[in-house]
């Protein structure tokens, strides 16, 4: 399987763009069950932009690669205005194991491997208003590989899932749905989120791709009134570099649990799959 992806930086430092942009690049393979082996760095840069800047880029990208097990063979990189970097990244996959978009069954139960609140934690960065604190702990999980997930996921025979990245967590669980002919059922007050990310929510900072999510996917969602506008748009917010968003079966999911647990990954039960269609968001 090939991938490609590239943005624009998301946090200031260099080297932290470089390591989440790797590991949202390197998403895609994990998300179907794959394993990366190769991949080529993209870059647009700045000619004024120092050169020990677009090392510290390279550098992280080429750290978070080797974390992952992946060779960075080589790339391209063009003159822009702005900076750009991801990697085009290619991986394995056992197509008997692979996790797809369509293989949500009614009766699973909804997993989600990161929290949410990405978008709105870095908008709240890049206008000032953010907590140091707050923008660590982004920056930590975004470098986090979906790896050890994605690996759990196939040792456990699950079939359904797909990564959370721009398009959020009811985006790609739209995705997931209709490619499975299902309905998913989200428990709001079971979804983890970042710890300033309901605070700037109520402040209405959100990235533009946010407010696209919701005008798009918002007609195949449905709230209960209980959960308010900010609450809502939570559940929008365009991520980068999410986590996984996996479909198991029911009686694998204590096991999934444990042994998650056992290695130290963090998981959490979000919601169920349910006959029908589009998505219900309850408290």
């Amino acid at each position: 399987m090939v991938t490609t992806d590239f943005f624009t930086p998301v946090v200031d430092d260099p080297y932290d763009y470089g390591a989440i942009a790797a590991a949202n690049s390197l998403s895609d393979i994990y998300a179907m069950g794959g394993s990366p082996f190769l991949a080529l760095n993209i870059a647009a840069l700045p000619p004024t932009l120092p050169t020990e800047i677009s090392a510290e880029i390279f550098r992280g990208g080429a750290e978070k690669a080797r974390e992952a097990g992946v060779v960075i063979a080589g790339g391209h990189t063009i003159q822009d205005k702005e900076p750009k970097y991801g990697l085009i990244a290619i991986g394995f996959v056992d197509p008997t194991k692979m996790i797809t978009k369509s293989g949500a069954v009614a009766g699973d139960k909804l997993v989600l491997s990161k929290p949410l609140g990405f978008g709105t934690t870095t908008t709240a960065l890049k206008n000032g208003s953010a907590e140091p604190g707050d923008v660590a702990e982004a920056v930590r999980w975004m470098q986090q590989l979906n790896k050890s997930a994605a690996e759990l996921a196939v040792d456990l025979q699950v079939r359904g899932g797909t990564d959370i990245t721009g398009f959020s967590l009811l985006g790609h669980g739209h995705e997931m749905a209709q490619a499975s002919g299902v309905r998913l059922k989200f428990s709001f007050g079971q979804i983890p989120f970042l710890s300033g990310a309901q605070r700037y929510a109520r402040e209405w900072i959100f990235p533009g791709g946010s407010l696209d999510n919701r005008a798009y996917f918002g007609s195949w969602v449905t709230f209960i009134p209980q959960i308010d506008e900010p609450s809502q748009m939570l559940l929008f917010d365009a991520q980068t570099s999410g986590g996984l968003l996996l479909s198991v079966p029911p009686e694998k999911i204590t096991l999934l649990l444990e042994k998650a647990e056992h290695i130290g990954l963090a998981l959490w039960e979000v919601g169920e799959v349910v006959e029908g269609s589009g998505i219900e968001v309850i408290i």
